[in-house]
């Protein structure tokens, strides 16, 4: 019985470093998931901006689990201009100007579709999708405020044990605990990167 599972994790923390130090750290995939623990590997691949990521996590039976990602990242500027300032073509900014006007910037992750077939669940190997948006946007105090919403979707196959638990009630509590986990990942991920930063916390 294959079952699917959903789970998101979030976060809102203050990181004291300035904004294009902490958004050029923050926008370096490999650089940040190796500080989550389930992350056994992230690569670029031959696809422009695509990565493959590989998580790892032991089940019940304490079999490893394998899970690949395959995520396409894109950066977004987020530029507010005065009303003095005409723009019909935002490609013909200067970057002098970009510079002055930049309010924040957007890194979004998004499952890409490859074609070649990744399953094979009697190896514990299965395919996820991953979808998440950072929004990172300058605060008093050389500061930077750092918003991180990240949601992944699983498909694998349940054990013969769990399936005398109704479908309804399995769903939701394999969706709960599949929160809690990305959850608890997220937080260690986040303080881990702050080692490298004076100081952080909770926005």
């Amino acid at each position: 019985m294959e079952m699917d599972a959903t789970g998101v994790s979030k976060g809102d923390w203050i990181f004291q470093g300035e904004f294009e130090r902490t958004t050029a750290y923050l926008s370096d995939q490999k650089r940040i998931l190796a500080f989550n623990p389930f992350c056994h590997s992230v690569e670029l691949t031959e696809i422009e901006n695509v990565y493959k990521w590989l998580f790892r996590v032991t089940d019940p039976q304490n079999n490893p689990f394998d899970v690949i990602f395959f995520v396409e990242q894109s950066e977004e500027l987020l530029v507010e201009l005065p009303e003095h300032i005409a723009c019909e073509d935002p490609e013909g900014l200067s970057d002098e100007t970009i510079r002055l006007y930049t309010i924040g910037k957007k890194i979004h992750w998004k499952h890409y579709p490859v074609t070649t077939q990744i399953e094979d669940p009697a190896k514990y190997l299965f395919e996820g999708k991953a979808f998440g948006d950072m929004n990172m946007h300058p605060v008093k105090g050389n500061n930077t405020r750092v918003q991180f919403d990240l949601k992944i979707d699983v498909r694998f196959v349940l054990y013969p044990a769990f399936r005398i638990v109704p479908e309804k009630i399995l769903h939701a509590m394999t969706n709960a605990g599949m929160s809690m986990i990305m959850q608890t990942a997220t937080n260690k991920m986040f303080h881990s990167i702050t080692k490298d930063f004076k100081n952080f916390k909770l926005a």
